[in-house]
């Protein structure tokens, strides 16, 4: 027999853990003494104890854990119990790896500040251009905002074209605009240009949009528009250091889009004015 010290020692758990498992009958000692009422474990509940941390290191809750080692829970239960915690860790992966990227983009920004060539940004004369594209609301202008929302509405938008013989004539382009509700949300415009006419486009949802033109402040973003923030905060400090002034949010022209996201080539075309 072991004290609660020494199994809680052996089992690389807190004397303390034991008593909560104890209190609400996941894990008794095997003997308590009736009048000083210390707690001594067998060896062979190592084996359960073992169990309880393994099942609480995959995510599952005391109560959890309870049911599934009294079996209460059925294989198939169980199957099912896992295949959704192993759902939750791929979701925590994929927000941690987009934390990471908008980290690295941060780091990127500070240590780029004031060392981005003049030689990137070129201003021009952008001419008008038709668009066939759907709309959604981000929470905000932050790539973590666009991100969850453009990605979706692109996805959607080439096979519902499909649907209407609608083929693009051009790159994809995205423009965005304050959302009526405020609060720092915008409203996400995922077009990809079209020639004239364009056909009925029935409940599709898909608007066809003449997009005016303008005068631009340009750059060219390389890489995933997660770390787009370096490049456009780049194109900021030119804009306010050449006697210029936005005019808005910035178009974003797709030139290149591999499945390789890495590889992306973007124009982001800033429209400005004169200071």
């Amino acid at each position: 027999m072991f004290t609660i010290g020494d199994f809680a020692r052996y089992g690389r758990v807190s004397a303390r853990m034991l008593r909560h498992y104890d209190a609400i009958g996941l894990l008794h000692p095997d003997r308590t003494d009736p009048v000083t009422g210390y707690r001594f474990y067998g060896a062979a509940q190592l084996a359960r104890l073992n169990r309880i941390i393994a099942l609480k290191d995959l995510g599952f809750t005391l109560q959890q854990v309870q049911a599934i080692l009294d079996e209460q829970v059925g294989s198939e239960e169980l199957r099912g119990m896992l295949r959704l915690r192993r759902a939750e860790l791929e979701e925590a992966m994929a927000a941690a790896a987009a934390r990471l990227a908008q980290v690295e983009a941060r780091l990127r920004s500070i240590e780029s500040e004031g060392r981005m060539s003049a030689d990137d940004v070129v201003v021009k004369s952008v001419a008008a251009v038709r668009v066939a594209e759907l709309t959604g609301t981000a929470a905000s202008y932050e790539p973590e905002g666009i991100t969850p929302v453009i990605g979706p509405l692109y996805d959607r938008l080439f096979p519902l074209l499909g649907t209407v013989g609608v083929t693009p004539s051009g790159p994809g382009i995205a423009h965005y605009e304050d959302a009526p509700e405020g609060g720092g949300a915008v409203v996400v415009h995922a077009g990809v240009t079209v020639s004239a006419p364009v056909g009925p486009l029935g409940d599709t949802g898909i608007t066809v949009v003449e997009l005016p033109p303008i005068e631009a402040a340009t750059i060219v973003h390389r890489g995933s528009m997660d770390g787009v923030l370096p490049t456009a905060q780049a194109l900021a400090r030119w804009i306010d250091a050449n006697g210029y002034r936005s005019a808005g949010y910035a178009r974003e022209v797709s030139l290149e889009c591999p499945e390789d996201q890495d590889k992306w080539v973007t124009e982001l075309q800033e429209p400005v004015t004169r200071a």
